[in-house]
């Protein structure tokens, strides 16, 4: 444990107890080594079933231990900003959930933070093998000039009481899971859009966008295409088409922890599907993945590949998505 980085986690929310921590406990960088709670007797309760060596009673408390190298801040979307800018003042490095902020004035304020301690947004599936596999293999030219990309997230949630359906903290289909369809153009076709048209149907109640699509322009006739929704049926697929040939990644963005995944090559010499050859990506863990990444950087051993930067970045699109739904028509990312 003395030469690993020692995270603190903010918080006892179900994607860091059910997903991140065991990842970083899974990680070759680092140890899961302190957890925190408004309620000590729930971070204590965390720590005892995860195997955490330290529990507080808040998030300060936390922040200012002094063996804590790096946090993982999962906390509702609008604290995001607040509480990663704390943590770096701290003096700690910090791997934030997605989106980094609510809009890209909000992320700003990351750029701004001390550049000694790393901030990254935490998009797992760009370290997951089947996406940077799948990357190579454009790359490669295999699927002849990639043209269109063709995502769709979705899964049912009305729960009024869930944080994903409440507006004014950030709730909705685009902010939850739509910056993972939208970033999957960023990462296959390596570019940055030029401008997007998009539509949202808004619930009535809740006032979140429940399901959202848009059409993003990548220049030199490159079209990324996705829906994503919080009430429809679970599914989610990514579809990468070429001048020669087409990939489909089968589950992109929750692959199970810990088994192996396929991805998908077709030339559509037989239609329906007859001519798909599939390729098994190994069981890993992508928060494991990830953890190593964001460890890596901190110890040293390689540049962090993408940064606040980069999440002011995917902010700046989710913002121009938002726009065009508003005015009803294009809008600039630049």
């Amino acid at each position: 444990m003395a030469d690993k980085i020692k995270w603190g986690i903010v918080s006892t929310a179900k994607i860091g107890l059910d997903k991140v921590i065991p990842g970083i406990q899974r990680s070759a960088t680092g140890v899961a080594y302190a957890i925190a709670s408004r309620g000590l007797d729930k971070a204590q309760a965390a720590a005892k079933d995860l195997g955490i060596e330290k529990a507080y009673g808040s998030y300060e408390d936390l922040l200012a231990d002094p063996e804590i190298d790096a946090i993982y801040n999962p906390l509702p979307n609008h604290m995001h900003v607040p509480v990663t800018v704390q943590a770096v003042n701290a003096g700690k490095h910090v791997l934030c959930e997605k989106p980094i902020a609510l809009n890209a004035d909000e992320a700003r304020q990351l750029l701004d933070l001390p550049k000694d301690k790393l901030v990254a947004e935490g998009f797992m599936v760009r370290a997951h093998p089947q996406w940077l596999r799948a990357r190579e293999i454009v790359r490669s030219g295999a699927l002849g000039e990639l043209k269109a990309i063709q995502t769709f997230f979705s899964y049912f949630n009305n729960d009024p009481g869930n944080i994903r359906n409440k507006a004014d903290i950030g709730g909705g289909a685009l902010l939850d899971i739509g910056c993972y369809t939208m970033l999957a153009g960023r990462f296959f076709f390596d570019a940055e859009p030029a401008r997007v048209v998009s539509l949202i149907d808004r619930d009535p109640d809740f006032g979140t966008d429940r399901m959202t699509s848009a059409l993003i322009d990548f220049g030199n006739n490159r079209h990324l295409t996705f829906s994503v929704s919080t009430q429809l049926t679970p599914y989610q697929r990514i579809q990468l088409v070429g001048t020669k040939k087409r990939l489909e990644i089968v589950i992109p963005f929750n692959a199970p922890q810990g088994e192996a995944v396929q991805i998908r090559l077709d030339d559509g010499s037989i239609l329906g599907d007859g001519a798909m050859r599939s390729e098994i990506i190994a069981p890993c863990d992508q928060y494991a993945e990830l953890a190593d990444v964001f460890g890596r950087a901190i110890l040293g051993e390689a540049p962090l590949p993408y940064g606040a930067q980069d999440a002011v970045q995917n902010m700046r699109i989710l913002d121009a998505i938002f726009a065009s739904a508003d005015t009803g028509g294009w809008v600039s990312v630049g």
